[in-house]
């Protein structure tokens, strides 16, 4: 009947003569003038056998074409078609035989996801079961088997998975440094592997203590620990240390003047500093602690860091800890900081332990993760003047030049506040503590509008905000300055010998102890070759200062003998 149908409106044409639309439509028997027909007739009589007959020509097409996406195509545009039980077949068996080309967990799993009721369900559930056993026999992934024992609970292979993820995370812990063993002791509490892991962060430890001079007691701490024994190395590492040791106790003056201890004040007496009445001690001796290259020099940097009230002070400890941190052995300085982690993690809970992991995260290099931390120990209430000129020059460092000046504007608006709270008036004394309030008020005063002069400079965004920035912290840097100075002439009324904000002793002494180490150097690589030798390298390796670091390296470079 319908090649009937057809025929007539063929033989209407050849005649000239057209009854209906339909017809015409007919007459081209294709997809596009059907679709014509239908838009442009939405209530012709024949507007069923028109889509039933374009429902017909696109299934042709579908199979024509024999491809997933075509097949797609037909069951979007005819679910309840009579043919989409037939495209539906076809369909799952392009993606049968595409999963099973590939032949992976993921493939099969993808394929069960589509096709959940399918008519080869129960054979894809066994191909996917068969590949499951090639991959976990095989695969050096752990995030691959951790997948699988949380899918997979009761699987009778979990014994055989967790040791092989046992033994694969304690490889690449042991290679990857202190802050993947501790993971791998937190991850495997019943792991095979515990003890070796316990011993290699035994070792990063001793090696802290070593490097920091602290040779006596790095010994007695291997004597003492049950794991001792197990530092076969430790011995001739020792030894090394004792001659390091040896070098330094030399007693020509050109030997004392090479070595950084020589400039610097007793760590116990720094530590003490940092309880000095005055403020100006305090953030002066974190500046100096931090020449200190010592695993003993951390806590108490930290701690200054976490609870000092003068952001000087604070500001100080936080750069005297990345020096610190730099001039380490990579691995030591890795130890200190994830040692640090693992017990400050169970109990942070208050903005200053926010601040604390933040900090190590970010000297560690864990930059996305400290950024997180930085936000939740931010309170915007009472705005955090050393974790705004950290993100000064975060943003700095990421091309980020318009948040920068945001950053470095809050930073202004709290000097500028500080400022207008301090009572500074002739009558009755100054505290002194106030002075020294306004003192870092003005340094970051001034640290605010360098940061946004050079936001201006480079940045095309939002100028006229930049402009209003700009004018905000020129503000807050002359009453900072006006009320710091008012302070300090009252100060020196009252005390004459009172030292200043302008105070630069303690930097003019480490500066001047960079040239003569240098110098130094330089000379006892000459007149004391053997020790020389040695001193070149504890300089090279553990000097707080990248000049004598590059100066030392250089000198060694240049001694080295011709092959």
């Amino acid at each position: 009947m319908f090649s009937l149908r057809r025929a007539i409106p063929v033989l209407l044409l050849a005649t000239g003569c057209l009854p209906n639309p339909y017809d015409r439509a007919a007459s081209t028997d294709t997809v596009e003038g059907y679709r014509a027909f239908l838009r442009e007739n939405p209530t012709h009589p024949d507007g069923d056998a028109a889509e039933s007959r374009l429902e017909e020509l696109e299934f042709q097409d579908a199979k024509r074409l024999h491809t997933v996406l075509a097949y797609k195509r037909f069951l979007e545009a005819y679910p309840e078609a009579p043919h989409s039980r037939t495209a539906k077949t076809l369909l799952e068996g392009l993606r049968f035989n595409a999963a099973k080309e590939t032949d992976s967990v993921a493939a099969w799993k993808q394929f069960l996801q589509e096709h959940p009721d399918g008519a080869q369900r129960d054979e894809a559930k066994r191909l996917m079961l068969e590949a499951e056993s090639r991959e976990l026999a095989t695969t050096e992934d752990p995030k691959r088997l951790v997948e699988y024992l949380r899918e997979k609970p009761d699987d009778p292979r979990r014994l055989q998975v967790e040791s092989r993820l046992d033994a694969q995370a304690f490889e690449q812990a042991k290679g990857s440094g202190a802050t993947k063993l501790f993971a791998y002791l937190k991850d495997f509490p019943a792991g095979v592997h515990r003890e070796e892991a316990r011993v290699l962060l035994l070792g990063l430890e001793v090696e802290g203590l070593l490097v920091s001079g602290l040779v006596d007691e790095a010994e007695a701490r291997v004597k003492a620990h049950p794991l001792g024994p197990k530092l076969t190395d430790f011995p001739a590492r020792l030894t090394r240390a004792r001659a390091e040791q040896a070098a330094l106790a030399h007693p020509d003056p050109l030997v004392r003047a090479a070595h950084v201890g020589h400039y610097l004040r007793d760590l116990e007496d720094l530590k003490r500093s940092l309880l000095a009445p005055d403020a100006l001690d305090r953030w002066q001796a974190a500046e100096e602690l931090g020449q200190h290259v010592s695993v003993r020099a951390v806590d108490p940097l930290l701690d200054a860091l976490r609870s000092a009230r003068n952001p000087l002070i604070r500001q100080n400890a936080l750069e005297s800890l990345r020096t610190v941190l730099t001039s380490l052995p990579r691995p030591v300085a890795e130890y200190e900081v994830a040692s640090r982690l693992d017990a400050l993690r169970e109990r942070a809970s208050s903005a200053e332990m926010y601040l604390t992991v933040a900090v190590l995260l970010d000297l560690s290099g864990q930059l996305p993760q400290a950024s997180t931390e930085y936000q939740r120990a931010f309170d915007s209430g009472v705005p955090d003047p050393v974790v705004l000129r950290r993100w000064v020059d975060i943003r700095e460092g990421r091309k980020q030049p318009f948040s920068a000046a945001v950053a470095a504007r809050q930073l202004a608006v709290w000097a500028l506040n500080v400022a207008r709270d301090e009572t500074v008036t002739t009558e009755g004394r100054v505290p002194l503590a106030s002075a020294r309030q306004l003192c870092a008020a003005a340094v970051n005063a001034r640290f605010a509008q360098e940061a946004i002069a050079r936001a201006r400079a480079v940045s095309t965004e939002f100028p006229e905000d930049l402009a209003e920035f700009e004018r905000r912290a020129e503000e807050a840097r002359r009453l900072t300055e006006a009320r710091l100075a008012d302070a300090e002439l009252i100060l020196r009324e009252q005390s004459p010998g009172v030292r200043t904000c302008a105070d630069r002793g303690v930097t003019e002494r480490l500066e001047g102890g960079v040239k003569e180490r240098t110098a130094a150097l330089a000379s006892v690589s000459t007149k004391l070759p053997q020790v020389g030798r040695v001193l070149l390298e504890l300089a090279r390796e553990r000097d707080p200062s990248a000049q004598v670091r590059e100066a030392a390296s250089a000198r060694l470079t240049a001694h080295k003998p011709v092959p």
